[in-house]
């Protein structure tokens, strides 16, 4: 091969990068304008209003065949519901009864959905005070927030109410 077909097989492979280099850019160019659209729906997703966070308080209700509610203090039934461990807590015929507080935010003017477990969003009033609804094992001594049996010796937990304070 000599120097001249060297120099033409360079400029031609020169010529087809380039053209692949135009191709790419016409084709980008062209997804733009669906790259702003996606981004404008997803900043719009983002931004969309989140429920006001409300908090409820009043006699936890515990009907037959009907999710748990509460009673206000003005008499009105607010139905509850939240996730899986916060069901357990509000369908704990214990706390049947008493002065509960939630925080979540409403679904409907007669429903409320009760915030994550993991935020600790229920208190009971008793005697004056708030506490939280925790759940004890005298054997193993381990501290959960639903109630069940302990996860290592399998005993029924037991209702205690504690003072926020001696939270950790």
């Amino acid at each position: 091969m000599n120097v001249r077909n060297v120099n033409v097989v360079c400029t031609q492979s020169r010529l087809s990068w380039k053209l692949q280099l135009r191709r790419h850019s016409i084709k980008m160019e062209s997804m733009r304008p669906a790259a702003l659209v996606l981004s404008f729906c997803l900043a719009v997703t983002c931004l969309a209003q989140t429920p006001k966070p409300a908090t409820i308080r009043g006699t936890l209700l515990q009907r037959p065949g009907k999710p748990p509610a509460i009673e206000t203090a003005d008499h009105h039934i607010v139905s509850l519901d939240g996730d899986e461990p916060t069901k357990g807590v509000l369908n704990d015929k214990r706390l049947a009864g008493f002065d509960l507080e939630a925080k979540g935010h409403f679904t409907a003017p007669d429903q409320f959905t009760v915030d994550p477990i993991h935020t600790k969003a229920m208190f009971v009033h008793k005697d004056g005070h708030v506490k939280v609804i925790t759940y004890w094992c005298d054997v193993c001594s381990i501290r959960t927030y639903t109630p069940g049996p302990c996860w290592c010796c399998q005993k029924e937990t037991l209702l205690d109410l504690r003072d926020p304070d001696e939270e950790q």
